[in-house]
C-alpha cells in the first residue's frame, strides 16, 4: 500500500494512496518544494528504504546520483526543468541511491499531479533498467508508441485531470488534450444522451501543435443499430473495441452511423483508427475514436488495451459529471418552480430575475418573494439560504412559507417583529440552519406618499435609485442573520420613495467575487444603477445584471426591482 506523511490530511492521503497502490512500478509524489509526500510499496522495495525514511525527505538530495555515485547539483537534474515548467517528462539513464549506498540504474517518467494539497505536485514513476550508461541523454520512443512508464504516467494524469472536474464539456476538453498529439492525430467523441440520441460531440485535429475543431463533422447521428457489426456501432452498444480503416467502410453502409463514418474517413484522411466504448457505471455513454492520418504507423491490438484504460477513466468521469449536472437541473427546476409570480399592484412596476450559478454546487439558495398584505401594503423579500443544491432549495421553500404566514398574520407588527418571530421558528420547524434576508413593507402614508419600512437580517443593503440618477444604499434596520439563536431585538428602517424611483433588492452573487472585496462590488452596482435610472424597469433590470454581475462570479443571483409611480393619492 502507499504511505503518506503525517502532515497529510486523511482525505488527501487516501486519494494519493489509492493512486500509487494501483501502479505495478515504483512510484512517489513530491510537493512544490521537492519533498516526498507519498510512496508506494514497490518504491520502498526497489530503493531499500522504508517509507518513514523517504516521506518528508528532499527527493533530489536523497536519491539522485551520477554514474559514479556522486551527488548531483540541482543544475544538472533532468527532472527539474519539467518539474518547474509543470509538464510531463521521461528519461532512461539515471541512478538512484538505495538505502545500503549502492546505485540503482533507473528509467523514470514524471507528470504533474493534483494531490489535493492546495499546491502543485508531481508523480514520479520509475523502474530498474538493464544496464547503466555513461551520462546518457533522454531516450526517444518510437513514433506513435508509448513505453510502459509513459503509459502509466498518461493514465495517472488522465485520472487526475478527469476526476477534478464535474463539467462534461471540461472533461471532454481535457480528454482530447491528453490523447492529442500523444497518441493520435485525430480524436472523435460520440456521446449517447439520456434520450438515447447519438451526438458527434467532438472532432479535433492536431495542426502544427494546435487543436483544431472540425465543427462541420460534428452534430447529430443516426440511432445506435441493434445488430450492425460495424466497429462504431459495436462500440456504442458497448460490445467491443476495434481497429478500423477506410476500407472497413468501403462497402455499402448498413446504417446511418456507417454513412457518417465513411464521411469521417474521407474528410479526415485517417488511414487507421482505434475505437473503444466509453462505459459508465450503469450504461454505455458513447465511444472514443483515435485516428492517424499524418503518422505512418497504424494502430495495433496492443494499443486497444491502453485505449480501453483511457475510456474506462473517461466513462467514470463523465458519469459523475452527468449525475452532478442532473442534480443541478433538478435543483434549478425546483428553485424556479418555487419562485413566485409577482403581484399586480396599481402604481407599482415590479420585475424579477433569477440567474443560476455556472457551478452546480452553488445552485439553490437565493430567492425573492412579493405578496400583498391584508392592509393593502405589499411585502417584498429577498434572501439567501445557506447550503447548496436541493437542500438549499427545499430550505428556501420552508423559510418562504414561514415568513409569508407570519407576515400575513401579524399585520400590526413592523417588519422587524415578523423577522424576530421567523428567527425563533426557523431552527425549530425548518431545516434551515442559517439565512440572510431583507423584509420590506411598501405602502402609502396619510399624505399619499409611497413609504418603505424594512428590516435587514445580515443581507446586502437595498439600493434606492431616483429617476434623476441619485443612487444610495438603505443601511438602516440592520441586524444579525437568521439562525444565530440571538434574542437581540431587531431594528427597522423607513423612508419615503420619490415618484419614479426604483428599489433594488438583490443577493450577494451580484456584488461578490473572489477577485475583489464586496465594497467594490457595491460601488459598481450603485454606479451602474444610477446610469440606468432612465431605462424602463425591465430593461433596467436586464442591463444591471449584465453590467454589475462580476465576470468571475460563482454564485447564483436573485434580483427584485420595484419602481414606484406618481402618488396614488390620499388613502
Amino acid at each position: 500500500m502507499a504511505t503518506t506523511g503525517p502532515e497529510s490530511g486523511g482525505e488527501t492521503a487516501g486519494v494519493i494512496g489509492d493512486t500509487l497502490t494501483a501502479f505495478g512500478t515504483g512510484a512517489y509524489v513530491v510537493d512544490e518544494r521537492g519533498a516526498i509526500v507519498a510512496v508506494n510499496a514497490v518504491a520502498e522495495r526497489l530503493l531499500g528504504r522504508p517509507a518513514a525514511e523517504l516521506v518528508g525527505a528532499d527527493a533530489h538530495d536523497l536519491l539522485h546520483r551520477n554514474a559514479h555515485g556522486e551527488t548531483l547539483p540541482t543544475s544538472r537534474c533532468r527532472m527539474r526543468p519539467a518539474f518547474l515548467a509543470g509538464r510531463p517528462a521521461q528519461d532512461d539513464g539515471e541512478w538512484f541511491e538505495k538505502g545500503d549506498g549502492t546505485l540503482l540504474p533507473v528509467a523514470w517518467s514524471l507528470t504533474p499531479y493534483d494531490a489535493g494539497t492546495g499546491g502543485p505536485c508531481v508523480l514520479v514513476l520509475f523502474h530498474p533498467r538493464e544496464a547503466p550508461a555513461e551520462e546518457p541523454g533522454p531516450a526517444a520512443a518510437p513514433e506513435g508508441t508509448l513505453d510502459e512508464l509513459e503509459r502509466l504516467a498518461l493514465l495517472a494524469e488522465m485520472t487526475t485531470q478527469l476526476t477534478s472536474t464535474l463539467s462534461v464539456d471540461e472533461a471532454l476538453r481535457r480528454l482530447v488534450s491528453l490523447v492529442l498529439p500523444r497518441l493520435a492525430d485525430w480524436a472523435v467523441i460520440d456521446l449517447i444522451s439520456e434520450r438515447d440520441e447519438v451526438w458527434r460531440t467532438k472532432v479535433v485535429h492536431v495542426e502544427n501543435g494546435v487543436h483544431v475543431s472540425r465543427r462541420d463533422l460534428e452534430g447529430p447521428m443516426a440511432p445506435v443499430p441493434a445488430e450492425s457489426p460495424m466497429p462504431l456501432s459495436r462500440a456504442l452498444r458497448g460490445v467491443s473495441s476495434t481497429i478500423a480503416g477506410p476500407e472497413t467502410y468501403e462497402r455499402s453502409p448498413d446504417t446511418g452511423i456507417a454513412v457518417e463514418q465513411r464521411k469521417l474517413f474521407e474528410a479526415t484522411g485517417m488511414h487507421s483508427a482505434a475505437i473503444a466504448p466509453i462505459r459508465g457505471l450503469r450504461e454505455v455513454l458513447g465511444a472514443l475514436t483515435l485516428g492517424r492520418s499524418e503518422r505512418a504507423d497504424a494502430f495495433t491490438p496492443a494499443d486497444l488495451t491502453l485505449l480501453e484504460d483511457i475510456t474506462r477513466r473517461a466513462g467514470l468521469a463523465l458519469d459523475n459529471a452527468r449525475l452532478y449536472q442532473r442534480q443541478r437541473k433538478v435543483a434549478e427546476t425546483m428553485q424556479r418552480y418555487l419562485l413566485p409570480q409577482l403581484p399586480r399592484v396599481p402604481g407599482l412596476e415590479m420585475t424579477s430575475r433569477y440567474l443560476p450559478a455556472p457551478d452546480a454546487s452553488h445552485v439553490g439558495g437565493d430567492w425573492y418573494d412579493a405578496f400583498s398584505l391584508g392592509d393593502g401594503d405589499t411585502a417584498l423579500v429577498i434572501g439567501d439560504v445557506s447550503g447548496h443544491d436541493l437542500d438549499a432549495a427545499a430550505g428556501m421553500a420552508q423559510l418562504r412559507n414561514v415568513l409569508r404566514s407570519y407576515a400575513w398574520s401579524s399585520l400590526d407588527e413592523p417588519p422587524s417583529g415578523v423577522v424576530e418571530r421567523v428567527d425563533r421558528a426557523v431552527l425549530r420547524i425548518t431545516d434551515v440552519t442559517m439565512a440572510t434576508l431583507v423584509l420590506a413593507f411598501l405602502g402609502t402614508d396619510e399624505e399619499g406618499r409611497w413609504t418603505l419600512r424594512w428590516t435587514n437580517a445580515g443581507h446586502p443593503p437595498p439600493l434606492l435609485v431616483t429617476r434623476e440618477g441619485v443612487a444610495g444604499y438603505l443601511t438602516e434596520g440592520g441586524g444579525m442573520l437568521l439562525g444565530t439563536a440571538t434574542d437581540r431585538s431587531r431594528a427597522d428602517g423607513s423612508t419615503v420613495l420619490p415618484p419614479g424611483s426604483t428599489l433594488v433588492l438583490y443577493t450577494d452573487g451580484l456584488v461578490e467575487a473572489p477577485s475583489h472585496v464586496i465594497d467594490e462590488g457595491l460601488e459598481r452596482l450603485r454606479r451602474h444603477a444610477a446610469a440606468l435610472a432612465h431605462r424602463p424597469v425591465g430593461e433596467f433590470t436586464d442591463e444591471l445584471l449584465h453590467r454589475a454581475r462580476p465576470a468571475d462570479n460563482g454564485d447564483d443571483v436573485a434580483l427584485l426591482a420595484v419602481r414606484v409611480g406618481p402618488r396614488p393619492g390620499p388613502v
